[in-house]
């Protein structure tokens, strides 16, 4: 059986191919390896994929044994720093089973070099959300998780060209990319960059009946413009977001959109953590490295 393990930005989502459970980020504080019974009553796992944070200090699948600093360059940044991702990690480490850290994409990663204009793409769960909508797009898609953030993804030929991070395109519900009012917030000293991050979603810059319609506007762009590099590639959305916005997504382009939900990255996660285990050498573009 094998776990994949989705440091999400209010929950760490955890799934097996039989069955998933999610544990909010301050109560994951607290995290042990018995807490995982639901998913397998004798805590036995053939080998487990996690993520933590941007995962910008790695760019290959890596054994958790080789990471340092949990494959991140600095804690500080954009996000929340909560404590429940870092204790569920060190608590992988130190269980002793197999398992890999996942990278983010950024400028090391094996991906087309104009996206590198921006020193960050996607954080590591995203790629699990590709993984499992490869399974049932194909090898060439794009993808849009819809949550707190908004993050897309273009996979072609089955390995990840670019995408585009929470802070550079769409606002999610919390987070965004820091506009005019948010730039001069900083500078007067109101607020720190990334409390200005944490302030740029929808929730906190628009009324309640226009939050979702500019949430699908604003995904649908991004994925109009990760169609410029694969016209007519398959599209879907996911996230806790995206099943309520996919109709107007669908709309707004014309095209089919393809539904994921909140388990689609711990279910990719795990499908990356048995295939990497079972002998495959790249995963979505991306090398592995036990």
């Amino acid at each position: 059986m094998y776990l994949g393990i989705d440091h999400g930005t209010t929950a760490m989502r955890f799934a097996t191919s039989s069955g998933e459970m999610k544990i909010p980020r301050r109560d994951a504080t607290a995290f042990t390896m018995d807490d995982l019974a639901p998913l397998s009553r004798n805590g036995a796992f053939d080998g487990i994929a996690v993520c933590y944070s941007m995962g910008d200090a790695i760019s290959a699948i890596t054994d958790i044994r080789k990471v340092q600093n949990r494959g991140i360059i600095t804690r500080e940044g954009a996000g929340e720093h909560i404590g429940g991702g870092t204790r569920v990690y060190d608590m992988v480490k130190e269980s002793g089973i197999p398992a890999v850290v996942i990278p983010g994409i950024h400028r090391g990663s094996p991906t087309d070099p104009r996206f590198k204009a921006y020193s960050h793409q996607t954080s590591p769960e995203k790629l699990g959300i590709a993984y499992e909508a490869q399974q049932s797009l194909g090898d060439t898609f794009i993808v849009a998780d819809v949550s707190s953030n908004t993050v897309s993804l273009l996979v072609q030929d089955g390995a990840v060209v670019g995408a585009f991070d929470a802070c550079v395109f769409a606002p999610g519900t919390t987070h965004g990319a820091l506009d005019v009012d948010a730039i001069r917030r900083i500078d007067r000293g109101e607020e720190t960059a990334n409390e200005a991050f944490l302030h740029a979603g929808v929730r906190h810059t628009l009324p309640a009946d226009q939050q979702a319609p500019a949430l699908a506007l604003w995904t649908a762009m991004e994925i109009a413009a990760l169609r410029i590099l694969a016209p007519g590639a398959p599209i879907a959305v996911a996230g806790s977001q995206g099943p309520a916005i996919a109709d107007d997504v669908q709309a707004i382009l014309g095209d089919s959109v393809s539904v994921f939900d909140e388990w689609a990255a711990a279910r990719g996660l795990s499908r990356i953590a048995r295939d990497v285990f079972t002998g495959t050498d790249t995963i979505l573009g991306l090398a592995v490295d036990l």
